[in-house]
């Protein structure tokens, strides 16, 4: 086995040694690997900007009863999470079961809209400042920040689609516990039918923002939404201010690629 800072950290967290690795998908931003001790066990370890405030973050989520990955230990480099096994395509179970998980996750409410620390996404800083009103939230925290990292003909379609969103988006809604990246490459489904949710960016908002993310790049099937339980009345115009953040995120971390996407979204608020 290839001996390298991740294997050691895990060894001295774990206090055994690592006798082999496989590598796992990590989405591009992390590594994340399955550990073998020598006991027999087995983890999966993975590097990130913030381990320990992701460990937080799963343990939020599974007291409020949702499906994620037991976070075993953590420092500044790396995170050690439970071994879920083999990732699965979804079954039509499996979907209805990340309904009935997201809608627990959600029914997890807070007395404001944020977090209690910043995260990110890579380079690109997730802020979240405490805001009593929702919509200010997502505009100040969300669409119209670090804006100096975008193009300025974006900013400008972004500040004047402001008072739009302002309209369009609740003042407070329940402050839901948030997946907050929630695609389905942070869905692990398992074939005994089970969704867990993993790498989360945990905060306390409109329960749609997860819903938006989850369809920005894909449809979730008839059984999750019957699962989830129905939206409330306006929900295509919010869904596209939601999707719109990730879109940013994705712009600046990927580059012109995804600079139509932004636009079409932002085209939607300007009809």
């Amino acid at each position: 086995m290839t001996d390298t800072p991740l294997t050691q950290e895990a060894s001295r967290l774990l206090g055994e040694e690592v006798v082999a690795t496989t590598q796992l998908h990590g989405g591009g931003l992390s590594e994340v690997v399955r550990l073998s001790m020598a006991s027999g066990h087995t983890f999966v370890a993975k590097t990130g900007r913030y381990p320990e405030r992701e460990a937080d973050m799963l343990r939020a989520m599974i007291a409020a009863g949702a499906n994620a990955p037991a976070p075993i230990k953590s420092s500044s480099s790396i995170l050690i999470l439970e071994d879920l096994g083999p990732s699965v395509p979804g079954s039509e179970r499996c979907w209805q079961q990340l309904g009935e998980t997201l809608r627990t996750l959600h029914a997890s409410t807070g007395d404001s809209y944020g977090w209690e620390d910043d995260y990110a996404f890579g380079p690109v800083q997730i802020r979240n400042r405490r805001f009593a009103n929702w919509a200010e939230f997502w505009i100040e925290n969300r669409l119209l920040v670090d804006v100096d990292q975008l193009p300025e003909a974006i900013v400008q379609r972004l500040s004047a689609a402001k008072p739009v969103i302002r309209n369009a988006l609740p003042d407070t809604p329940p402050a839901s516990l948030l997946h907050g990246d929630l695609w389905s490459g942070n869905v692990h489904f398992t074939d005994e039918g089970k969704a867990w949710l993993i790498d989360p960016a945990c905060f306390f908002g409109h329960a749609e923002v997860d819903l938006a993310m989850l369809t920005l790049f894909g449809s979730p099937p008839g059984r999750f939404w019957s699962a989830y339980g129905p939206l409330d009345n306006g929900w295509q115009i919010r869904r596209n201010i939601y999707q719109l953040w990730p879109a940013l995120v994705h712009l600046r971390l990927f580059g012109d690629g995804y600079r139509s996407l932004v636009e079409r979204l932002l085209s939607g608020l300007e009809q």
